[in-house]
């Protein structure tokens, strides 16, 4: 197995640079990737740069080129729950957009029947796994995330909390969900929170970018201690997770979606 690790800045992969043994670069499309071994493990990881279209072509490169089982991008987010602060770390059970339309969705590729892309199950296993044998910096809890271009002001804050009910807010999540769903490849986000609506600006997510990339490090696969070396087989189909997320509010949920149960989020360790 070998596992892509996508981040979306310099600062988010550089915790993972030192931990990969026989590591060899390689430059395509004006990105490079770091290829070798954690614990045992083989991975190719990188940075994409900020934005959907960036994360998508790396996404992409990493299944086609180097041949990667499943992708885990990991980093930092902006806090989107009233109860999460910096610090803390969400893992994806599901990823959105926040900035496209519904219908492009569902009515053209990948004809979709949901707003979602889910995550995937024993990938979400494995980090329990991960979390259960550390003791996180923060609060640890599985939800959703939504994705979009630009970076979240309070103004937009309550906009896409009202429509999304998103844990976590970035600029590549979903859209390296995307690749991987039209590829039938396992995906998961596991992002540190770097701002919050109490804390809210580019100045304190440059601030905490550093501490927040090594957190969310500690607990990727296979970087965790207590998951590396457990035998993980991709699920054969992505099962959507729906039980650990909330219902999109105001009727988002697109008309052929299975409904959704009135429940939150996973457990907070």
């Amino acid at each position: 197995m070998k596992i892509g690790i996508l981040c979306a800045g310099d600062d988010e992969l550089a915790p993972f640079l030192p931990l990969i043994k026989g590591c060899c670069v390689t430059e395509k499309a004006m990105l490079k990737f770091y290829t070798g071994r954690i614990n045992g493990i083989d991975v190719a990881a990188l940075f994409s740069g900020v934005c959907k279209v960036n994360a998508a072509i790396a996404s992409q490169l990493l299944i086609d080129l180097f041949g990667v089982d499943a992708i885990i991008n990991a980093g930092t987010a902006g806090g989107m729950a009233p109860d999460l602060d910096v610090f803390d770390t969400v893992i994806s059970t599901e990823a959105c957009y926040h900035d496209v339309a519904p219908d492009i969705l569902t009515e053209f590729h990948p004809w979709m029947d949901s707003l979602s892309f889910p995550a995937d199950p024993g990938l979400i296993r494995l980090s329990r796994s991960a979390v259960a044998g550390m003791s996180p910096v923060g609060k640890v809890v599985w939800g959703r995330m939504a994705t979009g271009e630009s970076f979240i002001t309070h103004h937009r804050r309550a906009k896409i909390c009202a429509e999304l009910a998103p844990l976590t807010v970035d600029m590549e999540t979903a859209a390296i969900a995307h690749v991987c769903y039209v590829n039938i490849i396992p995906f998961l986000a596991i992002r540190c929170i770097t701002d919050t609506s109490e804390h809210s600006s580019v100045e304190h997510f440059e601030q905490n970018c550093k501490r927040a990339s090594d957190i969310a490090k500690d607990i990727t696969p296979p970087c965790s201690r207590s998951s590396a070396g457990i035998l993980f087989t991709p699920s054969e189909t992505q099962t959507p997770v729906w039980e650990r997320s909330p219902p999109f509010p105001h009727g988002l949920s697109i008309q052929k979606t299975a409904s959704l149960p009135q429940c939150g989020r996973e457990a907070v360790f």
